[in-house]
């Protein structure tokens, strides 16, 4: 396993923190893919296809090597619900779905380019929102701005106060990348974890 490459093929500072976590040498990767869903798709599909998707796209620059994907989507029901972009849609978002439950779809693929095979698993997460009052989650967004977060809430930080109950079978899946789930497809991959374990070394491959 020390001489296979770990990359991951994302931008999401959120997915490098988790996966620099397991304490494996890897590198990063950002896949350029249309992330649109596609017509008909459940939100499930819609975030499997993704994950592989981007796991493909990296592995064809990178043969040979171990490459994680994982895309994440969120549904209130059965409609996606995607990243807001802005504080207006963001707001909207939260009116929508406070009190209420969401379900986050969290794909995870693991890209085997050694024999061109692939791991493909989607975690769903189950989130309750607190039924609050407009200021207070006008007052959130304002502080975290987590525009950049499907749901517009960012469990790892302030978001977790606008959160009632989270019931998943992976703690991680929320923040994007499910790391029970990850280490199950790794071992599956000839990846030792206690042997060789060292402080995680990240790079970035230029021009990515």
């Amino acid at each position: 396993m020390k001489t296979t490459n770990i990359i991951l093929a994302s931008s999401s500072s959120y997915r490098r923190e988790l996966l620099s976590r397991l304490q494996l040498p890897f590198s990063v990767d950002v896949p350029d893919i249309d992330e649109s869903p596609q017509p008909g798709e459940t939100p499930s599909t819609t975030a499997m296809r993704l994950a592989r998707e981007k796991a493909a796209a990296v592995a064809a620059r990178h043969p040979g090597a171990l490459v994680i994907g994982s895309d994440q989507v969120a549904t209130l029901d059965d409609e996606q619900i995607g990243k807001p972009g802005n504080h207006a849609n963001a707001l909207a978002q939260l009116q929508k779905m406070r009190g209420r439950e969401v379900v986050f779809h969290t794909a995870l693929c693991l890209w085997d380019g050694r024999n061109n095979t692939h791991q493909l698993e989607d975690i769903q997460t189950v989130v309750t929102f607190r039924d609050l009052a407009d200021e207070e989650l006008d007052a959130y967004l304002r502080i975290e701005q987590p525009y950049d977060c499907a749901g517009s809430a960012k469990n790892e930080a302030l978001g977790i106060a606008i959160l009632e109950r989270i019931d998943s079978s992976d703690p991680t899946a929320l923040t994007g990348l499910p790391l029970i789930a990850l280490t199950g497809m790794l071992r599956a991959a000839g990846v030792s974890f206690f042997h060789t374990a060292t402080p995680a070394n990240i790079i970035s491959i230029p021009g990515a």
